[in-house]
């Protein structure tokens, strides 16, 4: 019984100095005002990641377009990857029951100064009508990579995107009612007929040049300030 109460006392003791000696040295619990605001429109649709991880999805899949805007936490070296279709039917490549050739476009602003343009790389992964043939159509469709998203996947052989305008994209009216000022509609170089496109981007540092923390571990180390609900339980004993 004495050696027990000895060792559960050496645990609480241990426990007790990583508790009270992480703090100093922990970093600060993010707040909101540490976010940055992200504003995407796509014809039609989207999915967004940031370092590997999916932040954002269009919530509508084809009409109206919408534009998506929410908060995000960044973590620099940034890297963007965007799977961006538009709407297409997977077996001719056409819309509205086979009736037309559709178009595309997607642009992108975040509140840090992250904006589309053509130093983004692209690829197209479904294409077609090939050959804008309406009579007889079909398309030609490349597998996704497993790891089109993550940060270590290999762009470099990528085209650039090509930039297009509003005229050329056409966009409906929430683009207008949101902030894309200096960002540039995007696509690979045939809007009407690539409908699957991927996009990839690295940003290295802010570009409006402010510093931001890194708070990507801020789950694995003890956050300054006293900890929540009592803490950690000390081994083998009650929470305090």
């Amino acid at each position: 019984m004495t050696n027990r109460i000895f060792l559960l006392a050496i645990g609480w003791v241990t426990w007790a100095g990583i508790a009270t000696a992480q703090p100093s040295g922990g970093i600060r619990k993010p707040q909101i005002a540490d976010t940055i605001r992200a504003n995407v429109y796509a014809d039609n649709t989207f999915q967004l990641y940031l370092n590997g991880e999916l932040v954002a999805v269009d919530s509508i899949a084809f009409i109206p377009h919408n534009v998506i805007s929410v908060d995000i936490l960044p973590k620099y070296p940034l890297t963007i990857a965007v799977l961006a279709r538009d709407n297409a039917d997977p077996q001719t490549g056409m819309e509205y029951a086979n009736t037309n050739i559709g178009d595309a476009g997607f642009i992108l602003k975040f509140s840090d100064g992250t904006v589309t343009n053509s130093s983004w790389k692209v690829k197209c992964f479904s294409h077609g009508p090939v050959g804008g043939d309406t009579r007889n159509p079909r398309v030609e469709t490349t597998p996704l990579p497993d790891d089109w998203f993550t940060v270590g996947f290999d762009d470099s052989d990528w085209k650039n995107a090509r930039e297009y305008s509003a005229q050329e994209i056409d966009p409906k009216q929430p683009y207008y009612d949101a902030d894309f000022k200096g960002a540039k509609f995007i696509w690979s170089d045939d809007v009407r007929l690539d409908n699957t496109v991927v996009f990839r981007h690295t940003v290295a540092r802010p570009p409006d040049g402010k510093d931001r923390p890194d708070f990507s571990n801020v789950n694995n180390v003890v956050p300054q300030g006293p900890p929540k609900g009592g803490g950690r339980r000390p081994p083998g004993g009650r929470p305090r």
